[in-house]
Formats: structure tokens, sequence, C-alpha cells
């Protein structure tokens, strides 16, 4: 996963959700250039882009271009994945998008098919392959119950469940409410 700063993370799950995905306003506590140093490397990463403001509309410009023209921020759908929030349609640029950083080929440009990820699987006796086995089981587990099993966190047992279980592995972890436990996690049995 992508490490973020407390303050992209911000501005990232600000512009989630807002319909246009607009970075602005920036948070309150940033400006000047420190604003200026977070968002150029936020643009640098592909999480951001620049696109044209409408000041007739009242949108929130970012910079001028000189011409009477202004710019706005966009969060990207790399800027989305990275607060992990997969976009509706990842073909899809907001309107007005300059300068987009793009894994769509140019037209009229052949593609050749990606090789497909390798298949990753757990070892034997690890922390991981523990924590599997507790969410296999029928009743699942809890949060509590998966820290006292490996003296992770709770922040480390989500971690893992988000990162590595459904990122990496690619399975589906399922959670429910019980009364007598409180939050249950699952997986389909293997």
């Amino acid at each position: 996963m992508t490490k973020l700063s407390d303050t992209q993370a911000i501005i990232l799950s600000s512009a989630a959700r807002r319909e246009d995905r607009s970075a602005l306003p920036l948070p309150e506590s940033l400006r000047g250039g420190a604003a200026a140093k977070v968002v150029g490397a936020m643009l640098a990463k592909g999480f951001l882009q620049e696109a044209d403001a409408d000041m007739r509309k009242g949108e929130p410009v970012w910079r001028e271009t000189g011409d009477g023209h202004g710019v706005t921020l966009v969060a990207t759908d790399a800027g989305l994945a990275a607060i992990g929030i997969e976009s509706e349609d990842a073909n899809t640029a907001p309107a007005g998008a300059t300068d987009v950083p793009s894994e769509q080929p140019a037209p009229n440009t052949p593609t050749e098919p990606k090789p497909a990820p390798k298949a990753r699987t757990p070892r034997e006796g690890t922390k991981q392959a523990t924590l599997i086995a507790m969410l296999r089981a029928p009743d699942g587990a809890t949060i509590e119950e998966i820290m006292a099993a490996t003296g992770w966190q709770s922040h480390t047992v989500r971690g893992a469940m988000a990162g590595a279980l459904k990122k990496k592995l690619g399975l589906e972890v399922t959670s429910e409410k019980v009364e007598s436990r409180g939050r249950v996690y699952k997986l389909p049995a293997a």
C-alpha cells in the first residue's frame, strides 16, 4: 500500500467525498509553502492532477495561469486507490483534466496483454497463516482474538486483513456484528 502522510490522506479523503473529486479547498492548516510542497508531491506521484477551473461557476482555483484562466486540483484514480477507494470507472478522467498520467495507451496504439500476477500463498507457521486459519474457522475471529494469537496490535491486524489478505492474496474478508462477541471477521472456507 502506498505510504501517505496524514495531510495527503486528508486531502484525498475529502476529494473522494466530493462528486467532482475536487481536492480544493485544502485543509485550513495547510497554507503557503507547505501547501505547495504537499500538492507538488501529490502531483508528481499522480495522486492529483490539474484541471481547468470554471471561475464563472465559482470553482476553487489552485493557481492562475497568467492568461486569465485558473487551474484547480482533482484527485486521480491512483489517488483514490492510495486511500483504498476504487473508482467506479477507471477509464473516465474528470472533465477538463490536463497532463493526466495514465496507464491507458494513446488512441490507435497497439496494446500488449499484461502477464497475470503470480498467485501468492502464505508460508506455513507464520502469523499470517495463523490469521487466515482463524478467519476460516466456522465462527471467524474478532480483532481481540487475533491480537491475542499473533501478538499484533489492532491496527496491524486491520492492515494485514486489508493489505495482505484482500489486496495481495485476493481473499474476501467479511465481517458481521455478533451480539455476544462484537465484530467478527471471516474468510470463506478453503
